[in-house]
């Protein structure tokens, strides 16, 4: 249903048209960017050592309908800026398809015990979808930010090993 492949400059332009507001660039990348985001903003993202980006094709038809990333700042393993653009393509099991794609390759390194994710407490349908996969709230302290005068909670979610190995059977 879905392939990821490495995201490369080709693939700056599609990514920028994507990001419409700075709210929407904050709840998908953090503040990894400033908006708008620029070609020379991407060019030092795809050549960091701490990620690797993919963009998220449809099989069948090879358009380019999201984005994700593996991130392993600090040593970690963190599922990252996971994005379904085309809004036609929410709501139908994509995303989890995604989140498992990206939790497998992790999880081919027999020494990764764990991944995890941050999320906004009310981005719950990115939530559902990441319980789906196997994904718990983890006992972190949830850090608060104000965008645009609301405060977003960030939560963290780990999957373990064990957890994953179960949901594979």
């Amino acid at each position: 249903m879905i392939e990821l492949q490495p995201f490369a400059e080709n693939d700056f332009d599609t990514f920028i048209a994507w990001i419409k507001n700075e709210e929407e660039l904050f709840q998908f990348a953090g503040s990894i960017f400033t908006f708008p985001v620029t070609r020379e903003q991407l060019t030092r993202y795809v050549t960091s050592s701490e990620r690797k980006s993919y963009k998220v094709i449809l099989s069948e038809t090879k358009e380019v309908i999201g984005h994700c990333e593996l991130n392993f700042e600090g040593g970690g393993h963190r599922l990252s800026r996971v994005l379904i653009a085309d809004e036609s393509q929410r709501g139908k099991g994509i995303g989890k398809k995604i989140v498992l794609e990206m939790a497998s390759l992790f999880f081919e390194d027999a020494t990764v015990m764990e991944v995890n994710l941050n999320v906004f407490d009310w981005n719950t349908e990115a939530m559902r979808c990441y319980e789906k996969v196997g994904f718990k709230l983890s006992n972190f302290v949830p850090k608060s930010m104000v965008v645009k005068g609301e405060t977003w909670v960030c939560l963290n979610m780990i999957l373990s090993r064990s957890d994953y190995n179960a949901l594979l059977k």
